[in-house]
């Protein structure tokens, strides 16, 4: 992962933007109760080639699995981690889950 003081930029996507506002502010508790370095903004899945080249990773709301192929078209040519998000923690937004899913596939 990026050191310390290096930010992380995350951008997380669903649909509308709604439940990724929520996930996104959970993820955001969870990364400064770790004292990590992050910003995650959230977004409608429009939005993804306006912040491509901006972030280091790239959360999917698991409804848009669909488009995980032309996302990571999009994403070929910038140094960018796509993570379609897990279920199990998107419906219930546990940022602490979402966040350690992140960690984990950035440090694989």
């Amino acid at each position: 992962m990026a050191n310390s003081s290096e930010m992380l930029k995350v951008l997380l996507v669903c649909g509308s933007g709604a439940s990724s506002g929520f996930m996104a502010a959970n993820i955001r508790k969870a990364a400064k109760k770790r004292n990590l370095n992050m910003d995650i903004k959230a977004r409608g899945e429009a939005e993804i080639e306006n912040y491509i080249h901006d972030i280091d990773a790239l959360l999917v709301g698991p409804h848009l699995a669909y488009i995980v192929d032309e996302i990571e078209e999009l994403t070929k040519d910038v140094h960018v981690k796509v993570l379609l998000m897990k279920p199990s923690y998107y419906s219930t937004l546990d940022g602490e889950a979402a966040l350690d899913d992140l960690l984990r596939e950035l440090n694989s």
